[in-house]
C-alpha cells in the first residue's frame, strides 16, 4: 500500500520492507517542484497527517448536506480494518486541511464521524465532517470534487492529486485487475495506472480526477515496490482463471462508481439502499 507515513516506519521494521518517513521527505524536497498538471487543481483536495484525500460530492448531494472527505481505508487514524471488516458511524474529530487550487491551506475541516470505512473489496475511508457544503463553499470558495457514478474506462487521462505532498501524477488508466491481493487483503476490480504514475508512502487516498470531466473516478492505494508477489507493498493481480501476475512498480486505485448509491438524501449512509453493493458490517 502506499501507506500511511506514520506507519511506514513500523512496517519497515516488521517486514523488512515499506518506505520510511526519512524517504518520503527527501522525496518532497525533489518532486515538490513538478509543475502541476493544468487541466486539474488541488481545489478541494486535503491533506491529512499520514495520507491525501479529497472534499467528495455525488450527483444527489444537497448543499445542505454535511460535506464528505474520501481517502484510504488504511489511512484510518484507528488503524487497518482487518479483512472482511466493516466499519459505520465510528466517532472521529480528525481534522484535514484544505487546500485550494494553487495547493495552499487555505483552513482546516473536522471529522463528525468515519460514516465508513474498509479495506474488503475496496479501501476506502469516508468521513462525514461537522460543515456543510455551502459553509465550505461560502467560508473559503472552495467547491467539493464529484464523485462518477459510472465505471471508469480503459484509456482515460487521469491525475493522481495529492493534497500531503501537494503534488499531481498523471498517466492514463492501463486497464483493470479483477482481483488485487496485498497481504491478507483482496480488492475487486481495480484501476491498475500506466507506468507514468509512480505514486510514494503519503499519496494513499488522494482522488484519480478524470481529466476531461473533472470528477473522481477512484482512490488512489497501492503499488508494487519490490517485484514480490501478494506481499505487503507488493500486491498481484490474479485473474478468472486464478493465474497470477506480478507488475512491478505498477500502482493502483479503488474505483468509486459504486459509493454513490449507497449515500441517501442528506448524504446518509444507507448500505440497503437500491443499487448499493459496498461491503456491509
Amino acid at each position: 500500500m502506499k501507506k500511511p507515513l506514520l506507519a511506514a516506519l513500523t512496517t519497515l521494521v516488521i517486514t523488512g520492507t515499506g518506505m520510511a518517513p526519512a524517504a518520503a521527505a527527501t522525496a518532497t524536497a525533489t518532486q515538490s517542484t513538478a509543475p502541476a498538471i493544468q487541466a486539474v487543481d488541488f481545489a478541494g483536495t486535503v491533506a491529512l497527517s499520514n495520507c491525501s484525500g479529497s472534499v467528495i460530492r455525488f450527483p444527489a448531494s444537497a448543499d445542505t448536506d454535511p460535506a464528505l472527505v474520501l481517502t484510504n481505508g488504511h489511512c484510518l487514524e484507528t488503524g487497518f480494518p482487518a479483512a472482511g471488516q466493516v466499519i459505520v458511524d465510528q466517532a472521529s474529530s480528525r481534522t484535514f486541511g484544505l487546500l485550494n487550487a494553487s495547493a495552499t491551506q487555505v483552513g482546516t475541516l473536522r471529522a463528525a464521524k468515519v460514516a465508513y470505512a474498509t479495506m474488503t473489496d475496496t479501501d476506502v475511508t469516508i468521513y462525514q465532517l461537522t460543515t456543510t457544503y455551502a459553509q465550505i463553499s461560502s467560508t473559503y470558495g472552495i467547491n467539493a470534487l464529484t464523485v462518477q457514478d459510472t465505471h471508469p474506462t480503459a484509456g482515460t487521462a487521469i491525475t493522481v492529486v495529492s493534497g500531503y505532498w501537494k503534488r499531481t501524477y498523471a498517466c492514463s488508466i492501463d486497464g483493470f485487475a479483477y482481483r488485487l491481493k496485498e497481504g491478507s487483503w483482496t480488492w475487486k476490480d481495480s484501476v491498475r495506472y500506466t507506468s507514468a504514475c509512480n505514486t510514494i508512502g503519503g499519496t494513499s487516498g488522494s482522488p484519480v480526477v478524470d481529466n476531461a470531466t473533472g470528477k473522481v473516478v477512484a482512490v488512489n492505494n497501492t503499488g508494487n515496490e519490490d517485484g514480490a508477489s501478494c506481499t505487503l507493498n507488493n500486491p498481484c493481480e490474479v485473474d478468472e482463471a486464478g493465474t497470477v501476475t506480478v507488475r512491478q512498480g505498477i500502482n493502483y486505485a479503488q474505483e468509486t462508481y459504486q459509493i454513490p448509491a449507497c449515500f441517501t438524501t442528506g448524504n446518509k449512509l444507507n448500505l440497503n439502499a437500491s443499487g448499493c453493493t459496498l461491503p456491509r458490517p
